[in-house]
């Protein structure tokens, strides 16, 4: 989700509730302790440079029971950063303190809330790596001239 659509998401809601890939809600009484622009510059094991630039909401929870972040108080503290660091309209990585760690989530929004969504790795040079594409997978009875039944010797 880009910064745009979460500004327009909001201008739409009464209360905001962030859903974590279980299914869990973050807690109601939850923090936006950050807003910000994250750029990571770096090579790729096939050694191309390359550079991402995220915009970076830190979603923090304490003991504070009654708090409640309301959707105004959040675009306005968007709209703040927004002056301040110019961002470009980018897409949103969310973190959350984990049980054992901080997780960093995508984020989607189902009409009520907005979904914090796994984010996983992968190579981004594949061919360098020697990593073989994919072989497809085909299934013996489509092969054709092939015969795996009983006493056809192959297997």
């Amino acid at each position: 989700m880009k910064l745009s659509e979460i500004k327009s998401h909001l201008s739409g809601l009464e209360k905001i509730a962030f859903q974590l890939p279980n299914g869990e809600l973050v807690p109601a009484h939850f923090h936006v302790t950050e807003v910000g622009k994250i750029t990571k510059d770096f090579i790729d094991c096939g050694g191309k440079v390359r550079s991402e630039t995220v915009i970076n909401f830190q979603l923090w929870e304490e003991n504070d029971y009654d708090h409640r972040l309301h959707p105004e108080k959040l675009v306005n503290i968007i709209e703040l950063s927004e002056k301040i660091f110019k961002f470009e309209d980018l897409e949103i990585e969310v973190e959350y303190q984990g049980k054992e760690t901080i997780g960093k989530y995508n984020l989607e929004f189902d009409g009520t809330n907005f979904l914090l969504t796994s984010k996983i790795t992968a190579c981004l040079a594949l061919d360098a790596c020697g990593i073989p594409a994919e072989k497809p997978k085909l299934q013996f009875s489509e092969m054709e001239g092939s015969s795996c039944a009983p006493g056809s010797g192959c297997c």
